[in-house]
């Protein structure tokens, strides 16, 4: 518990975690290398299949809602509507293999984008408890 304390007393609070990846720009970075590192690494395979052919819409439908999530402009929410995260996934097979593969795309593309290591122990806690949330198949 101490650990995860001294995580939180460690980050900017007087920022969003939207400005400090370096707003848009910074965002758009992340987003990318994430969904780039998806499309090549075998690591990843598992992910990459429950997306289909192509990542353009992923990536921006990614783009938009991390935005909001992390403190910038509600993009999402001003194109789609609320997120419904939960049920806009059902659709798609996610299980424990899915989930992992996410959170660790999701470590290797913030650590290829230099975002501050407390920021990455902070968001990767929190991406995995709403990746763990959307598992909706076994195993």
């Amino acid at each position: 518990m101490a650990r995860l304390l001294n995580i939180v007393e460690n980050l900017d609070t007087t920022t969003t975690f939207y400005d400090q990846i370096g707003g848009q720009t910074g965002l758009h970075a992340l987003v990318e290398r994430f969904y780039d590192l998806m499309d090549i690494e075998d690591d990843f395979k598992a992910l990459r299949a429950v997306h289909g052919d192509s990542l353009e819409h992923a990536r921006e439908k990614l783009f938009l809602f991390l935005s909001g999530y992390l403190g910038g402009p509600d993009r999402y929410i001003e194109k789609f509507g609320h997120p419904m995260l939960r049920a806009r996934h059902l659709p798609f097979a996610i299980g424990t293999q899915e989930r992992d593969q996410w959170v660790a795309c999701m470590g290797r593309a913030m650590i290829d984008c230099n975002v501050p290591p407390p920021l990455q122990e902070h968001l990767l806690h929190s991406f995995f408890g709403v990746a763990d949330w959307m598992r909706n198949k076994d195993g």
